[in-house]
């Protein structure tokens, strides 16, 4: 089960002003009306059509603030599927490559750390066995793929995971 996205900083902090501005347009709304019903002559003043001015004009600025939001909110929504998608390509690939080339769950799991970007001590320690095991691992991970190394094996995922189609139909449309 995948934990529900949370929204950027970004995200909270413009929510965060457009609720601030909604107050204080709100307050200033509600003054501009006070004042003018208040009023014994029915013609306005320079000081309430500036005031009504600068309240429409904090309104206007909301609405196009909440679009903002709203478009930052699908964009962070895209990326955040367009990356488990990718993740879930990358495993499957993974595990497709660890079945073809007939690793040992040690191996796989080995591999998966590596990976992850973990190095041999990292590794070791992770699995709780010795830097020794996890080089002899190592050799046959790469013997079996038959790469010299890390980022020839990491290439090879990268290159199969690029090739392969992780979006289909709606999902790969961006955001409008």
């Amino acid at each position: 089960m995948t934990a529900k996205p949370r929204p950027s900083l970004r995200s909270a902090v413009l929510a965060a002003v457009i609720a601030a501005q909604t107050a204080s347009a709100t307050f200033f709304l509600y003054d501009w009306v006070r004042d003018v019903a208040a009023m014994t002559a029915p013609a306005l003043t320079w000081h309430l059509v500036v005031e009504l001015l600068a309240t429409a004009s904090l309104i206007v600025a909301i609405f196009i603030e909440t679009r903002l939001l709203l478009r930052i909110l699908r964009r962070e929504a895209h990326m955040q599927r367009s990356l488990s998608a990718a993740a879930r390509g990358l495993h499957e690939i993974m595990e497709a490559h660890f079945s073809d080339w007939d690793l040992t769950p040690s191996e796989q799991d080995v591999a998966t750390f590596l990976v992850k970007g973990a190095d041999i001590a990292e590794i070791a320690r992770l699995r709780g066995s010795a830097e020794g095991t996890v080089k002899a691992h190592l050799n046959a991970i790469y013997r079996k793929a038959g790469v010299p190394g890390r980022p020839a094996l990491l290439s090879l995922l990268i290159e199969d995971l690029m090739a392969a189609p992780l979006l289909s139909g709606a999902e790969t449309r961006p955001p409008a």
